[in-house]
C-alpha cells in the first residue's frame, strides 16, 4: 500500500518509476516527459514542442502542460498556446522540419498538437501538408 506521507502531487510528473495518479488531461501533459525520458535511455538527445489552441475543450490542457513543464526543468519542452489550430499545426510541422536541418541541436523533436473540432477543419491544409512532409527521424 502506498504511504500517503511518501506521495506528493508533483510525483505525477517527476517520478520515473512506480505508480502515479493521473487524470486523462494530466496523462496527456505527461506524454512529452515520458517520450523524452525514453529517448534519453536510448541515447538520444531530443526535445518536445507542443502547440495548440488554449480554448480547446480538453479542460485546461494548456495549463497542465505548463505545470508539468515547470516541474521537469531538465527536459527541453517548449509549449506555445497560439491564436488558432491552424497556427499550431503549422508550428508543430515546423518543429519537424527544423529537426532535420544540419544545425539542429537535437536528434529529434517530439511534436504534439491540440485543438477543438472546428479548429481541426480550419487546420486541414496545415495538417495535410504536415502529413506529406512527415516527421523527423526521431520526432
Amino acid at each position: 500500500m502506498l504511504d500517503s506521507n511518501e506521495y506528493k502531487i508533483s510525483d505525477r510528473y517527476v517520478k520515473n518509476s512506480g505508480s502515479v495518479f493521473l487524470t486523462g488531461v494530466q496523462a496527456l501533459a505527461r506524454l512529452p516527459i515520458q517520450q523524452l525520458r525514453a529517448d534519453k535511455q536510448r541515447g538520444l538527445n531530443t526535445a518536445a514542442f507542443l502547440a495548440g489552441y488554449p480554448g480547446s475543450p480538453l479542460a485546461g490542457l494548456n495549463f497542465e502542460i505548463d505545470k508539468a513543464k515547470s516541474l521537469v526543468t531538465d527536459l527541453p519542452i517548449i509549449h506555445r498556446p497560439v491564436l488558432n489550430e491552424e497556427h499550431a499545426a503549422t508550428a508543430v510541422m515546423g518543429s519537424q522540419l527544423a529537426a532535420e536541418q544540419p544545425d539542429c541541436n537535437y536528434d529529434g523533436i517530439f511534436g504534439l498538437w491540440y485543438g477543438k473540432a472546428p479548429g481541426l477543419d480550419r487546420a486541414g491544409d496545415a495538417l495535410r501538408h504536415a502529413v506529406f512532409a512527415g516527421t523527423s527521424r526521431n520526432g
